[in-house]
C-alpha cells in the first residue's frame, strides 16, 4: 500500500466536473496529480466507443468531449467494465493504482477493482462505498493526490467549485 494525501470531491454532472478540473489548473495544481471518474453513458441512438491511436484517446458518446479534453491533459487513461458499476472511464493516476491492485489483488474481491486503487492510496474502506454508489448515480469523482500542503492547496480550489461532496484523506489517518 502506497499510502498518500488526497481529496476525493464528487460532482453531479460533466460540467461541473470539467468545470473544477480548469480551475484546478488556472490555480496551478499539478494535473498529473489529478484523476476523474466517470461512467460510461449509455445512449440509444449514437455510437460509444473508446480506442487509443499511438498517444492519441479518444471516446465517442454523449461527452466524448469531455472524456477528450480528459485525456489529453491528465495522465493516464482506461476504461474498465466493472461488475455492478458497468463501464467506467478513468483518466489520471488512478488508472495504475486500479491495475497495480488488479495486479497484486490488495482486497479486490471485497472491494472491485476501482475500490482496490482507491484503497491501495489509503482511502478507507467506508469512503470507497460511498464513492462507489456516487458512481452508479452517474456522478463524477474527482481526486487530486500529493503531499499535505499540495492536497490542501486543492480542496481549498475544489470547495470553490461547489462539489456534491468533499472529503480529505491524511496519510496519517489512514496507514494504520
Amino acid at each position: 500500500m502506497s499510502i498518500e494525501n488526497s481529496v476525493v470531491a464528487t460532482y453531479h454532472t460533466h460540467t461541473d466536473a470539467d468545470r473544477a478540473v480548469k480551475e484546478l489548473q488556472r490555480g496551478g495544481v499539478d494535473m498529473h496529480k489529478l484523476s476523474i471518474v466517470g461512467k460510461g453513458y449509455h445512449t440509444d441512438e449514437q455510437v460509444v466507443g473508446y480506442y487509443n491511436t499511438g498517444d492519441r484517446m479518444k471516446y465517442w458518446g454523449k461527452v466524448g468531449a469531455f472524456w477528450g479534453g480528459f485525456w489529453a491533459l491528465l495522465f493516464g487513461s482506461a476504461l474498465f467494465m466493472i461488475p455492478g458499476l458497468g463501464p467506467i472511464l478513468v483518466a489520471g493516476p488512478l488508472v495504475a493504482w486500479i491495475v497495480a491492485g488488479l495486479e497484486g489483488a490488495v482486497e479486490v474481491g471485497v472491494l472491485g477493482a476501482l475500490g482496490a486503487g482507491l484503497y491501495s492510496i489509503g482511502i478507507p474502506k467506508d469512503s470507497i462505498v460511498k464513492y462507489q454508489t456516487a458512481l452508479t448515480t452517474d456522478q463524477f469523482l474527482l481526486i487530486a493526490h500529493g503531499t499535505a500542503a499540495e492536497v490542501a492547496k486543492a480542496k481549498d480550489i475544489i470547495e470553490s467549485t461547489n462539489p456534491a461532496s468533499v472529503t480529505s484523506h491524511a496519510a496519517e489517518a489512514v496507514a494504520a
